[in-house]
């Protein structure tokens, strides 16, 4: 456990050591997971029941669900660095408190709204006041650090996707009893209960000297392992500054190609999801929701059976990791073209699921790895903006795509991205190779 704090707003520049890193148990770690978990279920579950919601509110045909599906998340985008650098500030803790309540405010709100307008800004305050998972991320990254911190944003990611294949059958199965409107209001007591559970959590900070000081290194002079690590792999020393770690070592990414790779992944991705529903009921005439729906989930259940496996197998090695799950992404999204057949469609989503996972894993990876030496709030908020922007961007190519083309555009679009992606990934990678290897390769294709 870390020495007693300084006062929040002390001084950047004052003198003495830094204070050490507090560290969270994996009981606490399972605790701010499970508050994310409870907290996405309505933001999660809901939102595809829009075309119920709207014609209760005037909206007849429901034509302002697509604008407004991605309303929060355009909201959420915009606010995410903000709300980062004032957890820098003020405290993690307190933030997460504040996205956990500013849900809760926002699903209540939008419970009781009886008009398209009222219940638009109760999604903006949605997106501006929550952001639970930025807010989890930065309270994690803020007491855990390279692999611990990796581990935990997998297991961040494994609430997101469970949250994600749970909360729309909870909410399917209480619409006979209560309208998904109306459960809004009703879902709002998750993330209430989420804040009274973070509250017994111990506060997550780094003393604000760290943030201008290269954090102490365990000895006067790295391991030679450590100075001898190949590039791409990130040392587990001690930062030596904001910009590279300590040791000689190299760190896995740069913060702008962190920042690309998460927009391109986002955007492969999520493309696929509007109209996947659209695209099997094309391909598979009569096919009933219930398969739909799992046809759908598979993906998000190959993450949640397979990410920890991942993560120990691709932790020293992500950039080969994401270079393979991009590729993987690209397959299964190109699959979905010419599948017509359930056995194939189940195949193509599973191919799917690799790159879904392989991404997700080796993401989190290389963000444990840029956090090093860095504010976590500001590190996770950019991510978030990142993020949520390529989910925007993909819901708007997709809807284009599809009024273009039909429902095999959007996942030709995200097969075309994500193939340029894996060649911007694995190009330094090539390039890394010693020299000699270089030539010998050279030599044999001569030969």
């Amino acid at each position: 456990m870390s020495a007693a704090a300084p006062p929040e707003l002390r001084d950047a520049s004052a003198a003495g050591p830094p204070e050490p890193r507090p560290t969270l148990g994996r009981r606490q770690v399972h605790a701010v997971a499970g508050c994310y978990f409870v907290a996405s279920f309505a933001a999660l579950g809901l939102p595809p029941f829009l075309t119920e919601i709207l014609p209760e509110l005037g909206d007849r045909d429901a034509s302002w669900a697509g604008v407004l599906y991605i309303v929060p998340t355009v909201f959420a985008a915009v606010g995410a660095p903000l709300w980062g650098r004032l957890a820098d500030r003020f405290g993690r803790k307190r933030l997460l408190l504040r996205a956990q309540l500013g849900l809760a405010v926002s699903f209540l709100l939008a419970g009781w709204a009886e008009s398209i307008p009222a219940f638009t800004v109760a999604l903006v305050l949605q997106g501006i006041l929550g952001g639970t998972f930025a807010a989890s991320n930065c309270y994690l990254g803020a007491a855990l650090e390279g692999a611990e911190l990796s581990r935990a944003l997998t297991l961040m990611q494994g609430a997101a996707r469970a949250a994600l294949v749970l909360a729309p059958i909870v909410v399917g199965g209480l619409s006979p009893w209560l309208s998904p409107h109306r459960q809004y209001a009703l879902l709002a007591v998750l993330p209430l209960t989420a804040a009274l559970l973070i509250t017994a959590l111990p506060e997550s900070r780094t003393s604000r000297t760290s943030r201008t000081t290269p954090d102490a290194p365990p000895a006067a002079h790295p391991p030679a392992a450590e100075r001898a690590a190949p590039a791409g792999v990130a040392a587990e020393a001690a930062p030596a500054g904001p910009a590279a770690p300590a040791g000689g070592g190299r760190r896995v990414t740069s913060l702008r190609g962190l920042y690309a790779l998460e927009f391109a992944f986002v955007f492969s991705t999520v493309i696929s999801f509007p109209y996947l529903i659209s695209l099997v009921e094309e391909r598979i005439p009569g096919t009933s929701p219930a398969v739909s729906g799992v046809l759908f989930a598979l993906p998000h259940l190959c993450y949640l059976a397979t990410a920890m496996w991942v993560h120990s197998a691709f932790h020293r090695r992500p950039r080969l990791g994401l270079a393979v799950g991009f590729a993987c992404i690209a397959l299964g999204l190109a699959g979905h073209g010419p599948a017509h057949s359930l056995a194939t469609l189940v195949a193509v989503r599973l191919l799917l699921g690799a790159g879904l996972t392989l991404g997700l894993v080796c993401l989190a990876v290389m963000a444990s790895d840029c956090a090093k030496g860095r504010a976590p709030g500001g590190l996770f908020g950019s991510i978030e903006f990142f993020s949520k922007a390529g989910a925007v961007v993909a819901g708007l190519a997709a809807a284009a795509g599809n009024g273009l083309y039909g429902p095999t555009a959007p996942v030709l679009i995200g097969t075309a991205v994500a193939l340029l992606t894996v060649c911007a990934t694995a190009l330094p990678a090539l390039r890394a190779l010693p020299a000699p290897n270089l030539r010998s390769l050279r030599t044999r294709w001569s030969r």
